[in-house]
């Protein structure tokens, strides 16, 4: 039974002497999660007085609960529920009563206030109670320790992120009692965090000195989902965060690394995810991971020759598949690593929308010689005097990224297709448009017989002819010489 009378006294001041004590309650300003506005709970719901009286209090009918922000703190305000229950009974009992009738029913309602807090209190989880005694401190967001490092926690930001259900102490292992240590041991996210603290060993970012957690997800006690359009890690907001680092010159410099944020954002795929805001569209994580990142030359990498155009083809199934059948990926799936890859063409990071990428100096880096004879092209020279009407490129003609050899029927450059190729351009394309030779090269004899030996005979007709004519010039001058030593002698002995 609920004690009553005498006992009921001394178990109210055992109540309010314990370590439940609401002092967090008296000194909101400690506190800002706490907003003190009192919810009047009457004895009509919960009687933890006396039997109403002639000339009772609003203090002898009500209990006064804080109003705290969101659900996690108002569930830690109840904790203090008993603290003024006990008040108000002790308040009764200081005055007496006459009446046993009475006393014996504030003794049965005290007994039911009892057994409400008490379930109160067990669908109250311990984190919460361990929560409310931390920020009763570090709720201050102005709190320092001795080396002017912030402790505070901004409580409502904290308790609406991912750790928000948990006990402080679940991170900070080493505090379990107040006063607690002035410097307590870093905390170690991998206690919990066991898998992603593995993938990050071995990768680029294994250095916890220069890459602690933190640097991606932010503060501990405000990470959010990374579902949540204002978490870090969203989608969307990847390349600012890792444009912290990635696009800042000195650590770039010294890191040996390219400046690559600048042209990301610059390139379709950051346009996509700055002004367009496609979640689809191509972020840092989708190509390099997440924890397990590892350089390019790694073989294991996503970013490594071979695996480029399945990490790009994860986005780009279809052209993944043309790709993989035309000769520069065969060639890539052989181990060919002089076989352009995606990157080798598009870029790693700047990116252009395919109107605008130069395809004939890209593909010339490596077809040199094709480009060479291409830049002797009506199609070239118009291009190089800046003319505003399309001429044939690389990809016009050869496709891009499903090219295949002149041999092969699917073609477009096989001579049974090059009308319909060359049609798409020149309408009245016939048979004999189409001998017209778009790499012709006078110097390679298998590719260009016919020229190769014109341009012999004609080298050797020039070659004889200024030869001839050298030759005749010289000997000319000689009997100009001697007929003039002969014509001086001649003047002499007369």
């Amino acid at each position: 039974m609920y004690p009553s009378g005498k006992y009921r006294r001394d178990w109210a001041k055992s109540l309010l002497s314990s370590r439940l004590k609401p002092a967090r309650l008296l000194q909101p300003e400690k506190n800002p999660a706490f907003t003190i506005s009192p919810i009047i709970l009457t004895a009509n719901y919960l009687m933890v007085q006396d039997p109403p009286r002639q000339h009772s209090t609003p203090h002898d009918t009500v209990l006064c609960l804080p109003e705290l922000s969101g659900p996690r703190s108002i569930a830690a305000g109840l904790r203090d529920l008993p603290i003024q229950a006990a008040r108000v009974l002790l308040r009764r009992d200081e005055r007496g009563t006459e009446n046993p009738a009475a006393a014996m029913g504030a003794s049965l309602w005290g007994g039911l206030v009892a057994a409400c807090v008490a379930l109160l209190l067990l669908s109250v989880p311990p984190a919460l109670h361990a929560q409310t005694d931390c920020l009763s401190c570090h709720g201050d967001v102005t709190m320092q320790d001795a080396s002017g490092h912030s402790v505070g926690v901004d409580a409502p930001t904290f308790h609406s992120s991912v750790h928000g259900s948990l006990e402080c102490s679940a991170c900070h292992t080493s505090i379990t009692a107040y006063p607690h240590p002035d410097h307590p041991q870093a905390v170690r996210c991998a206690s919990c965090h066991a898998d992603e603290a593995a993938a990050v060993v071995g990768s680029v970012h294994e250095d916890a000195s220069d890459h602690p957690c933190t640097s991606c997800h932010g503060s501990a006690h405000a990470i959010l989902p990374k579902d949540n359009p204002k978490s870090a890690v969203y989608p969307l907001n990847i390349p600012a965060t890792c444009g912290k680092c990635h696009g800042d010159a000195a650590m770039a410099k010294k890191n040996h690394l390219a400046n690559v944020y600048p042209t990301y954002m610059d390139s379709i795929h950051g346009y996509a995810v700055s002004q367009e805001g496609l979640l689809v569209a191509a972020n840092c994580e989708s190509c390099h991971g997440s924890h397990h990142i590892l350089s390019h030359s790694n073989s294991q990498s996503p970013t490594y020759k071979t695996s480029i155009p399945e990490t790009c083809g994860k986005c780009h199934a279809g052209i993944l598949t043309k790709y993989m059948a035309g000769v520069h990926g065969q060639a890539l799936a052989n181990g060919n690593l002089h076989a352009p890859a995606c990157t080798d063409c598009h870029t790693a990071h700047a990116i252009a929308e395919p109107s605008m990428a130069l395809s004939t100096p890209m593909c010339g880096s490596c077809h040199q010689a094709q480009l060479s004879t291409y830049r002797d092209t009506f199609h070239s020279q118009v291009s190089n005097l800046g003319s505003y009407v399309e001429v044939a490129r690389c990809s016009d003609c050869h496709g891009e990224h499903e090219i295949l050899p002149a041999s092969d029927p699917r073609s477009p450059v096989n001579p049974a297709n090059l009308v319909k190729t060359c049609g798409r351009c020149h309408q009245n394309a016939n048979a004999g448009f189409v001998k017209y030779e778009p790499h012709a090269n006078p110097h390679n004899r298998r590719l260009s017989p016919l020229l190769y030996y014109i341009r012999l005979f004609m080298v050797l007709l020039i070659s004889c002819v200024m030869t001839f004519f050298l030759l005749h010039t010289l000997l000319w001058l000689i009997r100009s010489l001697v007929e003039k030593a002969n014509g001086g002698s001649a003047q002499g002995e007369k």
